[in-house]
This record gives structure tokens, C-alpha cells and sequence, in this order.
């Protein structure tokens, strides 16, 4: 028995994919009118932006003038994002920043994007989960600061939700449509439009294009294009061939390989 050969190539084939981790951004501005009626609601009692989406969900933020628990943070406000439509194990990274209203540009920025490399994307498990801090900022600090004027304090809020997708050899298929060159071809020739060269075959004549002729037929490129050939030539007179037979040869030139 013949023993098959061992292919000393591997057969298989090189492939590759891309895995895409980003974020969808989006910001919301909460302003809180009328800061010091807030005071003294209670601890656990917020003020809750209006709902605003990014990347699909829908976000809040809450905002605790006496904080968020009782027993650890009544010297501070607390600020918290929280998921407010559904989803589960939604990542996503947090901006929260204090506008410092005296136009120095000192805001009080708590950035969860820039601890992303350490800590990674936060998970919201369900809605109603809450991203944020209990001892956002000490109450009576907040009530000197340039961050409250005319009772009014102002928050930039930013989500950026995390979005993976996977990135392969682009493939695409093109239909393509059954050539009609053939047919246009030979409506060309009948039409005499463009016809650079004249046949005199016995009392009839036959116009065509010696460009078509010389792509079809290595005659009539050595005729009109070769080197003892003429390019300028726009008559030729064929003898020993009867009309109707060189208007079919004529014709196959045009259409035949175009023809199904």
C-alpha cells in the first residue's frame, strides 16, 4: 500500500478577533435652589434629580442635605447616582463634581474614572443601585465654601457606561448582477456609434471598433497595433469571403463570450 506523504505545512489557518471595551458618556447638571429649606429634612431623606439616560439606562441623582445614615454621616452631605430603570450587572464608571460658583475654576471633583485601572468598573445589580458617597463633603465646610451662592449649589453628574463588542474579519457579500456586456457590445456595433475602421467585403461594408477587434482577436491586434502594424488605419478590404458569412464572424467577435 502507498504510504500518503506528511505534509511538513500546517494546513490550518491564521485567524484573529479584537475584543472592545469603551465607555458611552453622557453628563447631567443638577441644581439645587434654595440649599439651606433643604436643611433639616432628616437623615435618609434625599432630593432627586430628574431621570436623565445614557448608554440605554436611565440614571438619578440623590442628594442627602443631612446624610445618608444617621449614625455616620450627619455632619455630611451625601451624594449618590443610582440606576433607575432595569438592568442587571450594569458597569459602569462615575464623575461627581461640586461647581465652584466663585469662577476660579477650584470644583471638587470625586472621580471614578480615574481609579478605573485600579478598581475596575462599578457593577449596579439591579435598579435602584447606587453608586456614590456618604461623607460626600462636611456640611459646615460646604456652607463657607465658593461651592453654595446666592443658596444655590450646583452638581455635574457624568456616567459612562461600559459597552463590549467584538471585532472580527470584516466579511461582506456583494451580489453580483449577470453581465449584459455582450448584448451591449453588440448593440454598439449595430448602432456604428464610436466605429473607428470600415471592412469592404465585396459590395457590402462593415464598420466596428478595432479596439474591440484587437481585444478579441490576435490578428486584428497585430493588424492595427503590432509592430508592422497600422493604427491609423480606417479601411481594409477582405476578399475571398462572402458578406454574410464575415458579418457573422463580425458578430462573434462582439458577442460571443458575453453570451450564455
Amino acid at each position: 500500500m502507498r504510504k500518503r506523504k506528511k505534509s511538513t505545512m500546517d494546513d490550518s489557518k491564521d485567524s484573529a478577533s479584537k475584543s472592545v471595551s469603551e465607555t458611552v458618556n453622557g453628563s447631567h447638571q443638577f441644581t439645587i435652589k434654595g440649599y439651606s429649606l433643604a436643611k433639616g429634612m432628616g437623615p435618609g431623606k434625599c432630593i432627586a434629580s430628574d431621570i436623565f439616560t445614557v448608554g440605554g439606562y436611565d440614571w438619578a441623582v440623590y442628594f442627602y442635605p443631612d446624610g445618608k445614615n444617621p449614625e455616620d454621616t450627619a455632619m455630611y452631605v451625601s451624594v449618590f447616582i443610582a440606576l433607575a430603570s432595569e438592568g442587571t450587572d450594569v458597569r459602569a464608571l462615575f464623575e461627581l463634581t461640586l461647581v465652584d460658583q466663585s469662577g476660579k475654576g477650584k470644583h471638587k471633583v470625586h472621580s471614578h474614572f480615574d481609579r478605573a485601572l485600579e478598581s475596575g468598573p462599578y457593577t449596579l445589580k439591579y435598579r435602584g443601585s447606587m453608586w456614590g458617597y456618604k461623607r460626600f463633603y462636611r456640611r459646615t465646610t460646604l456652607e463657607s465654601s465658593d461651592y453654595i451662592k446666592d443658596d444655590c449649589l450646583i452638581m455635574n453628574c457624568t456616567v459612562g457606561v461600559v459597552r463590549t463588542r467584538l471585532e472580527g474579519p470584516k466579511q461582506c457579500s456583494i451580489h453580483v448582477l449577470p453581465s449584459d456586456m455582450g448584448q451591449n457590445l453588440k448593440a454598439l456595433l449595430e448602432s456604428e456609434v464610436g466605429c473607428d475602421i470600415t471592412f469592404q467585403v465585396g459590395d457590402e461594408a462593415f464598420k466596428a471598433h478595432k479596439l474591440i477587434l484587437a481585444a478579441r482577436s490576435p490578428v486584428f491586434r497585430a493588424q492595427f497595433f503590432g509592430l508592422v502594424g497600422d493604427p491609423n488605419i480606417d479601411k481594409v478590404v477582405v476578399k475571398d469571403v462572402e458578406p454574410s458569412v464575415f458579418k457573422v464572424m463580425l458578430l462573434f467577435y462582439f458577442l460571443s463570450e458575453f453570451e450564455e
